[in-house]
C-alpha cells in the first residue's frame, strides 16, 4: 500500500509497540487503506556494530549503548527508505497510543510540505526551537535525502549531532508544517487527544517500580551545574547509577487506557500472559502487571474515545 504507519521499538519497548499497533487498528474505521509495521532496531545490524563507541549528542560525546531504553530512536527516520520513497507514512514511538482514527492524519492535505509534526514542549521547544519527531506525517517522495545508515555513521565521525537530527534542525524549515498538538499529546489525556504520548519516561504506566534504564540529558542551558553533576554521576558510578526507579503515573486515566488496551490484546490472543511474564522477568514490564490487568476497567467500544465511558475518573 502507499500509506503506512510505522512504530519503532527495541527489545525493551516491544510490549508498548505491540499495544500501539493494536490501538492504531482499534480506533481506525479505514484499516483497509493502510499498513502497520513495527520497526525493530535489532533488524538493522549497523546499530549493534557501534556498541561502546563515542558519538555526538547535544555537543557532548556519549557512549552508544544498544541496551538503552531509547536505542531505537533513530529508526524513526527509516520509513521513506522502507517505502522506496513512495507514498505517505506516519511514524510513532512505541509509547504513543492512538485514540482516534489515524487515517484522518494519513490522508490530510499536507499543503506541499514534506513533514508534519508538532513542536517540543518546555525549553527544548521554546529556546532551542526543537520539533518533536516522535510523531511525523511524511511525504516520502520529498525525503529522498534521508539515508539513515549513512547519517548514523556520521554521528561517530562527529560530523552530525544526535539532538539537532531528532529535532529536525538539519531539514529545510520551509518543508515542515505543524499539525495539532493532539496528534502527539505529551502526557495530556483529554477528549480532544488523538494520540497519547506517555513521554515522561519515569512514569510510563507499564514500567512502575522498575529500575531506570534510560540516560538523562547532560546539557541544561538554563542551569549548567545540573549538567556537571549528571556527568560526574555517570563517570563515577555508571550510566544508570543513582537514577532511582520508575514511578506510578499520576493520571489514572492514562494508566487505565494503556492497561485497557493491553487487556484486550491478551483477550484477543495478540499478547499472551506468558509473554508478559517473560517481559516482567527481563524488567521490561512492571512486576505487578497481571494484577493491574485484573483491576483495569474495560474500555468503551471503539470508535468511542476512551474518556467517553467507564474509564473516566473523577477529577
Amino acid at each position: 500500500m502507499d500509506h503506512a504507519v510505522f512504530i519503532q521499538t527495541n527489545h525493551k519497548q516491544i510490549t508498548g509497540a505491540i499495544v500501539a499497533e493494536y490501538a492504531i487498528r482499534r480506533y481506525s474505521q479505514h484499516n483497509d487503506k493502510f499498513d502497520v509495521h513495527i520497526i525493530h532496531k535489532k533488524d538493522y545490524p549497523y546499530f549493534d556494530e557501534r556498541e561502546g563507541q563515542l558519538y555526538l549528542r547535544d555537543g557532548v560525546k556519549r557512549t552508544w549503548l544498544n541496551d538503552d531504553l531509547q536505542s531505537f530512536t533513530l529508526t524513526r527516520f527509516m520509513p521513506p527508505e522502507l517505502m522506496n520513497y513512495q507514498g505517505r507514512a506516519v511514524v510513532i514511538d512505541p509509547d504513543i497510543f492512538a485514540c482516534a482514527d489515524v487515517w484522518d492524519l494519513l490522508s490530510r492535505d499536507m499543503q506541499g510540505k514534506a513533514i508534519l509534526c508538532r513542536p517540543r514542549s518546555g525549553t527544548k521547544g521554546i529556546i532551542d526551537r526543537c520539533l518533536a519527531s516522535s510523531v511525523m506525517l511524511l511525504d516520502n517522495e520529498k525525503l529522498t535525502h534521508w539515508k539513515v545508515e549513512e547519517w548514523f555513521n556520521e554521528l561517530f565521525e562527529f560530523k552530525r549531532d544526535y539532538m539537532p537530527w531528532i529535532c529536525l534542525k538539519y531539514e529545510d524549515r520551509d518543508t515542515i508544517g505543524l499539525f495539532e498538538n493532539e496528534w502527539n499529546d505529551f502526557d495530556k489525556f483529554t477528549p480532544q487527544t488523538k494520540m497519547l504520548h506517555t513521554t515522561r519516561r519515569k512514569t510510563q504506566p507499564w514500567k512502575a517500580g522498575l529500575p531506570i534504564d534510560w540516560r538523562p540529558a547532560e546539557r541544561f542551558r538554563l542551569f549548567p551545574p545540573v549538567a556537571w553533576l549528571m556527568r560526574a554521576r555517570r563517570h563515577l558510578f555508571g550510566e544508570y547509577a543513582l537514577l532511582g526507579h520508575y514511578k506510578e503515573h499520576p493520571d489514572k486515566n492514562q494508566e487505565n487506557f494503556f492497561f485497557g488496551l493491553l487487556k484486550e490484546c491478551v483477550e484477543k490472543g495478540i499478547i499472551s500472559e506468558e509473554f508478559i511474564r517473560d517481559q516482567m522477568r527481563q524488567n521490561h514490564v512492571r512486576h505487578d502487571a497481571l494484577e493491574v490487568l485484573e483491576r483495569t476497567p474495560d474500555l468503551p467500544p471503539a470508535p468511542l474515545h476512551p474518556l467517553s465511558g467507564a474509564v473516566q475518573q473523577a477529577a
